[in-house]
């Protein structure tokens, strides 16, 4: 019998029937047949296409085919060409009719007469397109799949891997008669009155604003009370104004350039600033809590730090599964190609202590970046491929079609609310404009802007649409345009009565308990971080326990445990017992502590195990810090991905919801930081400045100079001493809360104060185990504080007057310069003071120290080269200190490019050389 063959393509298999049993399915939104060139037999019928024989061949015959089509037989190359020209390739999806990339194979029915597309199929259970029909004709087969996935929407999700989210997919766009005002007249009053301005306007994808809408009203309906959003500058005003609601007047205020800013710092340009608000929604008839968040020009820099607040407000309140907090991340569509950081923060979606539970990306596809060509900024044929990673669908739609752009948005809420996963909105737009305002399109894409020059903006086009339909008339229409510009006249109005700008009045992340209407702290008094003896002995003994029955730990580790319990009993702490210390106190308090990073369960060099491993139980795991008091705060520690850019923006996002947590984030070497550094220099050290934003991570950075090579010597601190904010060159004014004011008036370093700052600890490797760096549990009762400076103690203290240097230093060089000193009998005449609070400068403690010695000579000594470390910070701040009355030597490692040597020999040679420098009192004999 000659027949029709159907390939049909699901999920699961693929299989070939003859017409005597005729099925159909569709192949991702399209449907190809193609007659054989032999009758197929009973058995060949009756076998799956691929089973486990076949379909290793049509695999390679596949690949062979995509290399070049004759490499096949016709049979196949019909085949693979049905296989390879899915239904979104062919959707009418670009506004202008430009095609970014190859994606238009030739349509056609391969082997078909008209009399066979007449034919009637009985439909398979896996497609909706009958409805309430079992059967259709060959033809409205094809018309139906056309109209689904081949018009303004194209779909991708067949390489999901789960047989009911597909269906679910192919229920919300094949079920026939699912699919049967905007935001433009705020751009154009901008225009209208700043014309000269850079606002980053949305002239060409308008359906933006209702796209949002739609995905936040149907969130609300579904019980979400809280939407995060990050997105880049285009839009973001228009997104303020008309989707979180900001004043407008506020944001005219921006385009004033006479308004002084009334707040401290820098501020930033309106397109970076973010809001907080909190609202009616009026389709849900709940309140709901908008935050968009404030970022730089790295565009999805602040993809991480979107989730990490996100999975903090689930945290606090309970919300496991993502259903009352949600967030938004909006993209261009070349950065969403070409950002690494994307990649990082998709990978984060579906790890435990990372997960919100589901994010809706939107994507305004301009179909170009600032003036690159998509055929030039990546290699896939969409911008969006690379959100296939996490089996994320996508969903393509022509942004000239709002009532398309509406359905895919209804759709992806409604994804997200049942199944928790990311999902992809990519709105194929155009840019009207430039890439600003000022700039000149027609240099670089001739052709495309004539076409858009001509091109109908999406509200004229959807009026005129209704309209001709009877839905709104003329007049109503231009009553509405009318009445929304007049809201914009009146508040442009209301904003010239505004004298100074207010920062504080665009703050993402408020926290409205902490601080005093002003925004002020409530205090500022620094508390003593000091806890009984009966606390220090409780927290020890858990951190040196299994708290769990029958639970078999590792030998090496028993004898960690034993370790610990024997400095309890002597009244000791090193780094690892400290740190147990300060979290335990901390939880026992009621304040969450989150640490993260790689590794960090069990520390890089072994020495933090605060997750235990049952040796005989797979997965079993025993957290002793979460047994410190029946009511603690819980403890988070997570191992990360291997991230740092991804993990640390995560983490600093996390910080941003509570002033009352915790949140650390540990390097495994200290200059991993290095491909971090975007967040630490955008968002970290000048985020206070620019948004008024506190925060109060505290990065541990490994540091130490200890013959391991370039890499894993250096945590950089260089960079960030550069980055403080304090003057050199002006010895601030004492008053009796010096310490407190120092750390309020800079850019970062505390916590556990009454405001929030990050903090940067370099922390220890080989002191992690030395004898001699262990601490007193005297030094951590209360009453006592955070030691700025640690002043000599020996026989040099004894006898100021007999010193004859004054040798500042901090880290591990200590312990070296100390054992050397000894070695040399010279304890009387060398005082060694270490500065453990390097920024804010302790200029009133460092003052202290040098006219403690009168007599002696002034060496700051660093294993760092000269070049790096904080010779550079230090210098002319101890200068400044001491009115330059007295030099400061240097000795230290001579200038170098690379951090570190990677010959053991010469590590140790030039160790040995600043060692010698440092304790040699002639050393600096006759120099000026």
């Amino acid at each position: 019998m000659d027949g029709i063959i159907v390939l049909i393509f699901s999920p699961s298999r693929l299989t070939a029937q003859s017409l005597s049993q005729p099925r159909l399915l569709a192949i991702e939104g399209g449907l190809r047949t193609f007659k054989p060139t032999r009758r197929l037999n009973t058995s060949v019928v009756a076998e799956p296409f691929l089973n486990g024989t076949s379909s290793n061949y049509v695999e390679e015959m596949y690949y062979a085919w995509l290399e070049n089509p004759r490499n096949v037989h016709k049979v196949l190359n019909t085949f693979c060409f049905i296989f390879d020209a899915r239904g979104h390739h062919v959707a009418q999806l670009a506004p202008l009719g430009i095609v970014a990339a190859d994606l238009n194979p030739k349509r056609g029915f391969y082997g078909l007469v008209e009399s066979d597309l007449d034919k009637v199929f009985r439909l398979p259970k896996t497609t909706f397109i009958g409805g309430s029909e079992g059967s259709l004709p060959l033809r409205e087969i094809i018309r139906r799949l056309e109209m689904a996935y081949c018009q303004h929407i194209g779909v991708e999700f067949m390489f999901i891997n789960d047989m009911e989210q597909c269906q679910w997919i192919r229920q919300k766009f094949e079920t026939p008669g699912v699919m049967q005002f905007m935001a433009l007249p705020f751009e154009e009053f901008l225009q209208r009155k700043w014309s000269s301005e850079k606002r980053f306007g949305l002239e060409g994808c308008e359906s933006l604003i209702p796209a949002l809408k739609t995905i936040i009203d149907k969130s609300s309906q579904r019980g979400v009370e809280s939407v995060i959003m990050g997105m880049p500058h285009r839009g973001r005003l228009n997104v303020l104004a008309n989707v979180i609601r900001k004043e407008l007047d506020q944001i005219f205020c921006q385009f004033d350039s006479k308004l002084e800013a009334a707040d401290e710092g820098s501020g930033d340009v309106k397109y970076h600033l973010g809001m907080y608000h909190k609202r009616m929604n009026r389709v849900s008839d709940r309140e709901i809590t908008l935050s968009l968040m404030a970022n730089p020009s790295h565009l999805e820099a602040v993809d991480p730090v979107v989730q990490g607040k996100t999975k903090a407000e689930q945290f606090y309140c309970g919300d496991n599964e993502g259903k009352r907090a949600m967030s938004i991340l909006i993209h261009g569509d070349a950065a969403f190609a070409g950002q690494g950081i994307v990649y990082e923060t998709f990978h984060l979606s579906d790890l435990p202590s990372y997960t919100t539970h589901g994010t809706i990306h939107v994507v305004v596809n301009n179909q170009i970046g600032f003036t690159t060509d998509p055929r030039m900024a990546r290699s896939s044929a969409y911008p969006t491929d690379v959100a296939r990673v996490v089996n994320a669908p996508i969903f393509h739609v022509n942004a000239d079609d709002p009532e398309a752009v509406v359905y895919v948005c209804e759709v992806a809420a409604e994804w997200r609310n049942t199944f928790h996963k990311d999902v992809v909105v990519d709105l194929v737009c155009y840019r009207r404009n430039g890439h600003n305002e000022m700039d000149e399109p027609m240099f670089t894409q001739p052709l495309m802007y004539k076409q858009i020059k001509k091109q109908i903006g999406v509200l004229q086009q959807f009026a005129g649409k209704l309209i001709a339909e009877g839905v709104v008339t003329t007049q109503a229409y231009e009553e509405e345009v009318a009445r929304y510009d007049k809201i914009c006249e009146d508040a442009y109005a209301r904003s010239k009565d505004e004298k100074i700008l207010h920062i504080k009045h665009w703050l993402d992340s408020p926290w409205p308990d902490f601080f005093t209407k002003e925004g002020q702290p409530k205090t500022m008094n620094c508390p003593s971080t000091g806890i009984s003896e009966e606390e220090l002995n409780h927290i020890g003994n858990i951190a040196a326990s299994v708290p769990e029955e029958d639970f078999t730990i590792h030998g090496g580790l028993s004898r960690i445990l034993k370790g610990r319990a024997n400095m309890v009993n002597q009244r000791l702490c090193d780094w690892a017992l400290g740190e147990y210390m300060a979290f335990g106190s901390l939880l026992k308090e009621g304040i969450h502590v989150r640490l993260s990073g790689q590794d960090v369960e069990r520390g890089t060099f072994s020495h933090r195990h605060h997750v235990l491993h049952d040796q005989n139980v797979d997965k079993r795991i025993c957290i002793p810090m979460n047994y410190v008091s029946p009511d603690q705060a819980p403890y988070t520690v997570c191992n990360s991905s291997l991230s740092e850019y991804g993990v640390l923006g995560f983490e600093l996002g996390f910080a941003m919801a509570s002033p009352n947590a915790l949140v650390l984030w540990e390097a495994q070497f200290g200059d991993f930081h290095n491909t971090a550094q975007c967040i630490i220099d955008q968002f970290i050290s000048s985020g206070q400045a620019k948004w008024v934003r506190q925060n109060g991570i505290v990065l541990l950075l490994p540091h130490g100079m200890e013959g391991m090579g370039p890499e894993h010597s250096s945590a950089r601190p260089e960079r960030f001493l550069q980055m403080c904010n304090d003057d050199p060159d002006v010895f601030p004014k004492l008053s009796e809360d010096f310490a407190v004011r120092q750390l309020y008036d800079c850019n970062w370093i505390a916590i556990l104060q009454p405001f929030r700052k990050p903090l940067i600890v370099f922390t220890p490797k080989s002191l992690l185990r030395h004898p001699e760096a262990k601490s007193s549990f005297d030094h951590m009762l209360p009453g006592t504080h955070f030691m700025r400076i640690i002043p000599e103690d020996g026989p040099a203290a004894a006898s100021p007057e007999k010193v004859k240097r004054i040798v500042f230093c901090t880290g591990k060089i200590y312990y070296e310069l100390t054992r050397e000193r000894k070695n040399r009998g010279m304890d009387a005449a060398v005082a060694v003071v270490r500065v453990e609070q390097l920024s804010p400068f302790p200029f009133d403690l460092v003052k202290a120290e040098t006219e403690r010695y009168p007599n002696a000579d002034l060496v700051w000594c660093q294993e760092e080269h000269k070049n790096q470390g904080y010779y550079d910070y230090v210098k002319p701040r101890i200068r400044t200190t001491i009115n330059r009355t007295r030099p400061v030597w240097y000795a230290g490692r001579d200038p170098a490019a690379a951090p570190a040597t990677g010959n053991k020999p010469t590590h140790l040679a030039e160790l040995q050389r600043l060692l010698d420098t440092a304790l040699d009192l002639e050393a600096f004999a006759g120099k000026v």
